[in-house]
Parts: C-alpha cells; structure tokens; sequence
C-alpha cells in the first residue's frame, strides 16, 4: 500500500504558521521584548505540546525542520523589532522542547549573517539583555547551523509549490525619514545654507541669483513631518478596519473591480478585432464559402496528417544504407515451387554456304 504523503510540504505548515502568527500577534500587542512576556504567553498556549502526536521518528524530525524554519522565518527581516525578537524566542522554546534526540539543529544561512549580527548590534546598543542572553544561549548550546542555503537542498521538487504568505502587520514600518529628521544632518544643511547666503552677500551677487532653495531645511521638515503623520495614520486606520471586520469588504471590492477591469478590457479587444475584418469585394464574395471549405478541409487534412506520421526508418535500413548495401529484387512467379533458374543467354548460330572450288 502506498505511503500517503505529508499534509505539509517542505518549508512550512500553514496551521502552524496560523498559530505562530496568532502567538507573535499578542506579542506584538503587549509593546513589549521581555522574554518573560513571551514565556507567559507560551505557556497560556500550550505551544509545547506541538510536536505531540508524530508516530514516526522521521515524521518528527521534518516537522521539527518545518517548526524551526518557520521560527527562522520571522527572525529575519522585513519584520519589524519586536517580531524578530519573538522569532528569536521561538526558536529558542522550539529547540529546547522538541522530542527527537538528537535535536534537529536551526539552519542560519550565510546570506542572512549580516541581518543577524546588525539585530545583535542594535539589540546591544538598546540594552535588550535578554534578546542577546537568549542568542547567546543557543550559540553555547550548538543549536545553530550555519549552512549556504537556509533549506536542505533537493532534486524532486513540487511542479507548483505552495506559496506562504507575508503577514502585512508583522511588517516593519520604515525609519529611515524618522532617522533623517532626528539626525543632525537638517542642523548642517542649515549652516551650510547661511554659509553660502553671507558669500553672496560678500561677492555682491544679485540675489536673483539662487543655486539652491530657499528655505531648504525648513521645506524638508514639513514634508517629513507630513509623511510621519500620513504613516501613523493609515496604520492605525488600518489596525481599526482589522479590528471592525472591514478587511473582508475591501478585499470582496478589489475583486469586484479587477473582474470589471478585465470585463472591459476583454470587450475592448472584440471591438479592436471587430473593426479590423476585411470586407471582401462584390465581385469575390462568391469565393468566400469557397475558403471556409478549403479551410475545414485543410483542418483534417493536418488532423490526418498528425494521426498517421511517417515511421522513420528501421536500424537495419539505416545500417544497409551506410554500409552502401542494396536489396537485390528478383523477380519470381507466383505459381512456381521453386526459384526460377536462369536461363542462360545463348548466342545466334549463323550458318555458313561454302561454295565449290
């Protein structure tokens, strides 16, 4: 009897990635990167019970190689702080509470070292004690593998694999104007302005003469200041709709008007095609059931043709021919026995009148 296969594919489990992201979700909502948090949360989930219930041990390791990556997976950007810290902390409670022995060892690929050492630098800097304690912890205990690919590398692979969805909330919100605006780049470019304002003044320039903005620092604080307001305000506006069940009306509308869009542009394309038909003229209209015949039957005719393809030649055609060897043909009766001797050619008797002497 075949084995059936596994309800989950190679890299993830979409139940247990539901699951993770319902755990990372209130502990997003706590605002808060304690590990004791995080450990009380787990707790009130039972997420140590997971790996119950796997009869087989190679069952259970591939789905402790699935657990461990999905943790791997919010541990790495684009996630915001907080969800790589939980991230963090789960593949700290997965690899301590899995049941295989040895454990299956978390893969850290070579491309996402840079992420993970900068997550270490700023996690240093902001006193996070426990975030660099957790890591430490599953660096002594050799619980990290540091591989070239983040997954086992295989050669039988599904035709159309399932693809995982990014969780949207999960994201991190980009800092970089918030930086730009704290930094003190905004104070330099203001000096530099009135630097370049007194050497004008100095080299007696008209002042219709302007190689920069006026007003330049003052300009780039309003607008940054705008998108500050304009981004806190569509993400709460966003968490609201979540939380009031308006996602599902959002998303039913998007999928009314990209059906309508394809409507239209569907009916654009018959009237494109419409216009172009040729009409043919009065004198060879007579000729037009004519072409719908010859058409059809040139149908078959690539039908038949399809069905009945020439054989190409057997191997021993193929080796007389190289060899230069031909088939003799001989002729023979039907009604004879036996193979027709040849007949020999006999050459004319010419006769002779000797005269008397």
């Amino acid at each position: 009897m075949p084995r059936p296969p596994p309800c989950y594919s190679d890299f993830f489990d979409s139940l247990l990635t539901e699951d993770v992201e319902e755990l990372l979700a209130r502990f997003q909502h706590t605002d808060s990167v304690r590990y004791q948090v995080f450990s009380a949360i787990w707790r009130e989930m039972s997420f140590s019970d997971v790996f119950f219930g796997v009869p087989r041990m190679t069952e259970l390791k591939r789905f402790c190689r699935i657990t461990l990556a999905t943790a791997v997976k919010y541990f790495l950007p684009p996630y915001s702080y907080q969800i790589r810290v939980g991230g963090l902390y789960l593949m700290f409670g997965f690899y301590h509470t899995q049941l295989t022995d040895p454990p299956v060892r978390i893969r850290l690929a070579l491309k996402d070292w840079a992420a993970v050492q900068k997550f270490l630098k700023d996690s240093v800097d902001s006193g996070h004690q426990d975030v660099v304690y957790i890591y430490q912890k599953l660096a002594a205990a050799k619980a990290i593998h540091y591989t070239a690919m983040p997954h086992v590398l295989t050669f039988q692979k599904q035709r159309k694999p399932k693809k995982e969805s990014v969780c949207a909330e999960f994201i991190g919100r980009t800092t970089a104007v918030q930086e730009l605006l704290s930094a003190d780049i905004l104070e330099e470019a203001s000096n530099i302005q009135n630097h370049y304002q007194k050497l004008k003044e100095e080299v007696k320039v008209s002042c219709q003469v302007n190689m920069t903005h006026q007003d330049l620092v003052a300009h780039l604080k309003e607008c940054m200041s705008e998108f500050i307001t304009w981004q806190q305000r569509a993400f709460s506006q966003a968490n609201k709709d979540k939380n009031s069940g308006g996602g599902d009306d959002d998303e039913e509308k998007l999928a009314e008007a990209e059906s309508s869009s394809r409507a239209r542009l569907l009916t654009s394309i018959k009237q494109k095609s419409y216009r172009n038909v040729q009409v043919a003229a009065k004198s060879r209209r007579h000729r037009q059931a004519e072409t719908v015949e010859s058409s059809s039957s040139g149908a078959e005719q690539v039908q038949e043709v399809a069905l009945h393809k020439k054989r190409p030649p057997s191997l021993r055609a193929r080796t007389w021919k190289s060899l230069g060897l031909m088939k003799e043909k001989k002729a023979a009766n039907a009604w004879l026995l036996s193979a027709p001797e040849q007949q020999e050619k006999v050459s004319p008797v010419t006769r002779t009148i000797q005269v008397a002497p």
